[in-house]
């Protein structure tokens, strides 16, 4: 059973919304705007992109350069580098789907070639994001000559996006998935269980975005107010002082430049599973 290009599409645009409409703190969402972008832009970027990150046939790394020249055009300024990074190949994993969806994602990545890792590289130049150009081997500024996975992993022990190409995307299928279905069955309304995934990456990892632009201390402090704040509001069932809470923690963290983008990138790309493995399995859909 496999899914069509508008499935796909629907999937990746549908994710992306969720993420924008869930009170995330530190990021852009529909109740603050922050680090001079909006949540219109993030939806225009995913209205823009949709259409090349789904290009059947087209390579991962064809993907990602061509959605960001796009987003670039559109709104001017790098809102979804990392959500394509992330999106891209499970993308292309979901056009030919075979027992395992997994396996297939695993497949797609093993198959990236040079090509597809100087095409990537094409695209962090353009949004230049700061901070990943320093590595002391293939730098996103010179031509790579390896593949795009070998790339990643050089980078994959101080980035969480490279390091999902090196482990199949571990983190999603196991963490960022669990969360979203321990949400569910605890039967949380509306944009609760989006929250969920995005307070679990935070909470457990240092964010690689703040990481690179204030410091692995400050990402680390980050993730361990993050961890105490998600037992929070688990344990709270009043969602108006859920929101309090959140809110609060959202103003101190835009009010120190401090953007967990990393997370909410991890938080798309779980969303962007959830949504295909659903069609994967509904017949109704597929038919």
């Amino acid at each position: 059973m496999t899914l069509t290009r508008q499935q796909i599409m629907s999937a990746y645009r549908d994710a992306c919304r969720a993420e924008i409409e869930a009170l995330k703190p530190g990021n852009v969402h529909r109740f603050a705007d922050g680090h001079r972008m909006t949540a219109d832009q993030f939806l225009e970027s995913a209205d823009v992109s949709a259409p090349l990150v789904s290009e059947p046939g087209a390579s991962v790394g064809r993907r990602v350069l061509d959605a960001v020249t796009a987003t670039r055009e559109k709104v001017g300024t790098n809102t979804n580098l990392g959500i394509l990074l992330l999106c891209a190949p499970l993308a292309k994993a979901a056009e030919n789907v075979t027992a395992d969806f997994r396996q297939d994602l695993h497949r797609t990545l093993d198959d990236m070639d040079a090509d597809d890792a100087r095409d990537v590289f094409a695209a962090i130049r353009l949004t230049n994001p700061g901070g990943l150009g320093d590595a002391a081997e293939q730098d996103v500024r010179e031509e790579p000559t390896v593949s795009l996975i070998e790339a990643m992993g050089m980078a994959a022990d101080r980035d969480l996006i490279a390091r999902q190409y090196t482990t199949s995307f571990a983190d999603i299928f196991a963490g960022g998935l669990s969360a979203w279905n321990e949400a569910t069955e605890r039967n949380e309304p509306d944009m609760w269980p989006t929250i969920f995934v995005y307070l679990y990456f935070l909470s457990s990892f240092p964010d690689s975005h703040v990481g690179r632009k204030h410091g692995i201390d400050l990402a680390e402090k980050v993730r361990k107010e993050a961890e105490i704040i998600r037992r929070m509001v688990t344990d709270e069932t009043n969602l108006s002082w859920r929101q309090e809470v959140l809110l609060e923690f959202d103003k101190r963290l835009k009010h120190g430049d401090i953007n967990p983008g990393t997370s909410a990138d991890l938080t798309v790309a779980t969303l962007f599973v959830s949504n295909m493995k659903f069609g994967l399995h509904n017949a109704d859909l597929n038919a």
